[in-house]
């Protein structure tokens, strides 16, 4: 099997390059990047809340909130996805959706000014 720059080297080496197309805002670079890791070590929270990230910021919502259903299926108190798939359902134009989850994340978060 061929690998690609974006698979090649280690998975500290791709997370390095994953963290610098991210922070470069190549989102779409670093979602190539993250997807892989993702299916290596799909426990990590963190991967798969970048990817969820990198997806949201090129637009792709669909994958976005995908990976954002997963954690917060694996962990309904990860405050971050909660807001982030809120916010991804908003985009989407589904508000009502929506508001449960950012309801919930300002819970977490400990505002409750605004519920």
């Amino acid at each position: 099997m061929e690998t690609t720059y974006y698979d090649h080297g280690t998975a500290a080496e791709r997370w390095e390059r994953a963290r610098m197309f991210f922070d470069a805002k190549d989102y779409t670079a670093a979602a190539r990047v993250l997807g892989g890791l993702v299916e290596e070590v799909p426990e990590q929270t963190g991967l798969r809340l970048l990817l969820a990230r990198a997806y949201y910021h090129s637009a792709q919502l669909r994958r976005a909130e995908g990976e954002l259903r997963v954690i917060v299926e694996r962990d309904p108190v990860e405050h971050y996805a909660r807001l982030m798939l809120g916010r991804t359902l908003e985009r989407q134009g589904r508000q009502e959706e929506a508001e449960s989850h950012l309801r919930i994340a300002s819970a977490l978060a400990g505002d409750f000014e605004q519920l």
